[in-house]
């Protein structure tokens, strides 16, 4: 049997460190064992999905030195590669699980499901649709179905018993299905959900075994029973520990940097991160913790993976970049600096910014050190600077931390010209005046109360540097009250 993986991010954000974690399991089965590793652009969500964070995936991947066979930039015999433009086929195969019985139309209107979820709620139940559209008999459907009836389709699962799945690393999981619910396949507007979309296409390209994040746990005796609708033999399944935060909850921005941006901006070398998110569940037979990517796919199995949660430690990823960057030979780490930091291109951006308010060349140090720093250290000064007279530190945390989470964390075309309505329009929304708005995110940016013109600067600093800087500012602030 010839392996073949599949790496299936959605491009509705950054890059995101969990998706690296899982690339790389996928990546070194199918390179240890002389098959192939595609990646396929999930990208149903249509509201979020993006042609920006989808550029920036290929990047970050790339970056990590985790190439694909086939994919959407490089095409394939499975071709395309994006959902998007997929749709006829999961409208194919939604019919085929109607005629089958395994699936069934559904009429009920957004009003009908809404007041069913309140009643649930009332009666402390299981939230999941109750079955109603799958009681009408199935020349009734079609007739309606036919009339041009708004309905969406959705998953007949067993109503009663336990679906038995198999996972590599837990053995055999029971789900009772009556805690299984109808899932919706196929969305009134023709497009489907992850859930068909995700088994028809893993089918289709041939795809041996799924390596996927431990949440997707659940919806595996839904994508198993889509397998048996079908009557199609499924895939060897393997659920991969979550990455968790040193409290052990689910890793995420508000406590650690999740973007794979983040970690290129910060000048972590990316072969120290793929060392690391290595180690993340899993060990080399001789337990030694360093080791080259080459090396860790031929040592690689799945079956060595630890189904503990394994924690993203931002500070032992530190130290171990470090343990890379002193292993370099000088002119070699002149040439990682030269390659971002100290690149022409980004010494280019930010003189303009500095040119007319420095008189020597060494003033360029001083002026220009938080371009070039990492977390900043807030002074007395800059943290009264921060706080608008009339506000308090919580006010302003409160205003910050809104300010990174409704609007920056969400804005994926980072320039002067996008930044400025984002950071004016959330300060009216918040009832700030944009004076002091613009203040406190200048001094939670830079450090300081004097800088460059604040969009510029925001602009070079790059978005990775600004939302943790901001985000740090938060945490002093709430700090101080």
């Amino acid at each position: 049997m010839t392996v073949r993986t599949r790496i299936a991010p959605s491009p509705t954000g950054d890059p995101h460190v969990g998706t690296a974690y899982v690339a790389l399991f996928n990546y070194a089965l199918a390179r240890q064992r002389g098959g192939q590793f595609i990646l396929r652009i999930e990208d149903t969500d249509r509201e979020r999905s993006s042609a920006a964070s989808e550029t920036m995936i290929f990047e970050a991947l790339r970056w990590l030195g985790l190439d694909w066979d086939e994919g959407p930039d490089t095409g394939g015999p499975y071709a395309p590669y994006r959902q998007s433009e997929r749709s006829a086929i999961y409208r194919e195969h939604a019919a085929e699980l109607v005629r089958r019985g395994a699936a069934y139309p559904c009429f009920c209107t957004r009003e009908r499901l809404e007041a069913l979820r309140e009643e649930q709620k009332a009666r402390k139940q299981n939230f999941g649709y109750d079955g109603r559209c799958r009681a009408l008999a199935p020349e009734e459907a079609e007739r309606r179905v036919k009339a041009g009836e708004a309905h969406v389709v959705r998953l007949a699962m067993p109503r009663d018993g336990q679906s038995l799945v198999r996972d590599l690393l837990r053995g055999e999981v029971a789900f009772d299905n009556a805690q299984v619910d109808d899932q919706v396949l196929l969305k009134s507007d023709g497009f489907p959900t992850y859930h068909l979309a995700n088994v028809v296409d893993d089918h289709l390209m041939g795809i041996t075994h799924v390596i996927r994040a431990e949440e997707w746990l659940s919806s595996l005796p839904k994508h198993v029973r889509l397998y048996q609708g079908f009557g199609w033999q499924p895939p060897v399944f393997c659920h991969l520990p979550l990455l968790r935060n040193a409290d052990r909850s689910k890793i995420s921005k508000r406590k650690n940097p999740v973007s794979l941006n983040f970690y290129k901006r910060a000048g972590y070398l990316p072969e120290a991160l793929v060392n690391y998110l290595a180690l993340m569940g899993w060990a080399m037979p001789d337990e030694r913790e360093e080791f080259t990517l080459e090396e860790f796919t031929a040592a690689f199995t799945l079956e060595r993976i630890s189904l503990g949660g394994p924690v993203f430690d931002v500070s032992k990823l530190k130290w171990l970049n470090g343990k890379y960057l002193r292993r370099l030979t000088p002119p070699q780490l002149l040439e990682r600096l030269r390659a971002h930091l100290l690149s022409e291109d980004h010494l280019l951006e930010l003189l303009p910014l500095v040119q007319e308010r420095i008189d020597t060349l060494e003033d360029f140090f001083e002026y220009a050190s938080f371009f070039f720093t990492g977390e900043l250290a807030y002074d007395a000064a800059a943290l009264q600077a921060m706080v608008p007279k009339g506000r308090t530190p919580a006010e302003t945390q409160k205003l910050l931390r809104g300010l990174v989470e409704e609007e920056l964390d969400l804005l994926l075309d980072w320039r002067k010209q996008t930044l400025e309505p984002a950071i004016r329009g959330f300060a009216e929304r918040a009832g700030w005046p944009a004076a002091e708005t613009m203040m406190a995110v200048r001094v939670a940016a830079t450090g300081r109360a004097a800088s460059p013109p604040l969009f510029e600067t925001l602009a070079v600093l790059g978005k990775e540097t600004c939302r943790r800087r901001l985000r740090r500012a938060a945490e002093v602030l709430k700090g101080k009250q």
